[in-house]
């Protein structure tokens, strides 16, 4: 694991989650526990309605935290109801928070390589619809990161289970003062909360 990225995660393990938090949190780790035990593969697809913010970043915290507490076998996907493209300040944020990312190609819906260690496999990162051919098409948990794409999309085929973990759009803030610190905060938040639910996971 990155230097940086560690002393993140030492961050963010001390971060405060609600009691009222975990029991949305807990849906997605009892998933995951499941798996484990009956030594399953773990595929979880991030979903927003656009791909490019919230369900990017928790696509690539939950692996960075799967990593990190050594369980196996997981694959993290990020979809949106339409596809657009991985919005620039995810990555500059990501960068800052000690992420290796390196754009693989410069189309309209650039691709991005994104790594936490220099030995693993990176995490690819583009916009894409949730049902895209690049995400699992059964066997997966849908985590619908943001309400629209959750009232927008009442049916995902091939999920074994439909889990609400929403999250506030940073993209409120853009073009203002506050938007880095708010990016920051956002992807923050996001790595606590993924780093409580892969911490709960007995192997």
């Amino acid at each position: 694991m990155y230097s940086k990225i560690e002393t993140i995660i030492n961050e963010v393990s001390n971060f405060i989650i609600s009691e009222e938090r975990k029991e949305i949190l807990n849906s997605l780790v009892e998933y995951v526990q499941q798996k484990v035990n009956a030594k399953e593969e773990i595929r979880l697809n991030f979903i927003c309605t656009h791909n490019s913010r919230r369900s990017h970043l928790s696509q690539i915290w939950a692996q960075t935290m799967a990593f990190q507490f050594n369980i196996q076998n997981v694959f993290c996907y990020s979809g949106g109801t339409e596809a657009t493209a991985m919005f620039p300040k995810v990555a500059e944020t990501l960068e800052n928070q000690g992420f290796q990312i390196q754009k693989v190609s410069e189309f309209e819906n650039p691709v991005y390589a994104v790594k936490y260690d220099e030995n693993a496999h990176p995490i690819i990162c583009f916009s894409k619809k949730y049902d895209d051919a690049f995400n699992p098409t059964s066997k997966f948990t849908a985590i619908m990161t943001c309400s629209s794409a959750d009232q927008g999309c009442p049916f995902i085929a091939g999920a074994e289970k439909r889990i609400p973990i929403q999250y506030e759009d940073p993209k409120a803030f853009d073009g203002t003062d506050l938007m880095n610190e708010k990016y920051a905060e956002r992807s923050l938040e996001i790595a606590s909360e993924m780093h409580y639910i892969f911490s709960q996971i007995k192997k």
